[in-house]
């Protein structure tokens, strides 16, 4: 059963001199499909172009969170107008960081506000980063409720705020930090929630199972998470793969 990678920025530097190498391993793994996230407007014509250039490869365009000193006063603009006129799979990736108390929190919110309207406008879902900030993410998602939901991009709240993101119409990536032993609040949810809510997610080149800790992560490794899910869910890896590739391509009309 063919794997879709939900989120991997394939796109970034750290692939310039092997992308086509981890491409195809990933998709003799199995990994048919990947969505790759945009997080700054600077960087949207190369990852479009990749994307036009390798079949499988599926953009969404977006201002991340936490690279505001690279975003201008009309990027805002831009993705209206490059989502119009290349029609990505989601507005993405977006969202609240509050991890770090330097990080400028009302710009972030006011940033984050917009484009949930423009996904709204556009009829698109959303690929969402939150960290640290689960309840007022939700708050702004029932505000503005982008109609196609999205996807929580490396879901690491508690059980009741993956119900409040369901009840919304989101799907919960989850990635490499699912292999580790000592993820146990991860693995419980991936245990208790619904497969299917789920999809799974690679991250790369950030997030590498445990099998290649410390190492440059790749979409070839998404079968790792697979069997991992299938593991804690003592469930069939046909079955996870089938359900969480069905939800992938529904969210995003994948093709």
């Amino acid at each position: 059963m063919p794997l879709i990678d939900t989120h991997c920025h394939l796109d970034v530097a750290a692939f310039d001199d092997d992308r086509d190498k981890v491409l195809n391993r990933a998709r003799q793994a199995g990994v048919s499909r990947i969505v790759v996230p945009g997080i700054a407007a600077a960087g949207w014509e190369r990852l479009l172009t990749l994307c036009a250039n390798e079949a499988g490869l599926h953009p969404a365009l977006g201002l991340h969170p936490l690279f505001l000193d690279q975003h201008r006063a009309d990027d805002l603009q831009a993705l209206e107008t490059a989502i119009t006129r290349h029609a990505p799979v989601a507005v993405g990736e977006i969202g609240l960081d509050f991890y770090l108390p330097t990080m400028d929190r009302e710009r972030q919110t006011t940033l984050f506000e917009a484009q949930l309207h423009i996904a709204t406008e556009s009829g698109l879902p959303v690929l969402l980063h939150v960290r640290k900030a689960h309840d007022e993410t939700l708050k702004r998602l029932r505000e503005c409720r982008p109609p196609r939901g999205g996807i929580c991009h490396a879901f690491n709240g508690s059980l009741q705020q993956a119900r409040q993101y369901i009840a919304l119409g989101f799907k919960l990536g989850f990635g490499g930090m699912l292999t580790y032993d000592r993820s146990h609040k991860l693995r419980r949810l991936a245990r208790e929630l619904p497969l299917e809510s789920i999809v799974l997610e690679s991250d790369a080149p950030d997030m590498p199972p445990a099998s290649h800790h410390g190492q440059r992560n790749s979409p070839e490794y998404l079968p790792e998470v697979l069997q991992a899910l299938a593991r804690l869910r003592a469930e069939d890896t046909g079955t996870i793969a089938a359900q969480t590739t069905a939800n992938a391509a529904n969210l995003l009309k994948l093709t």
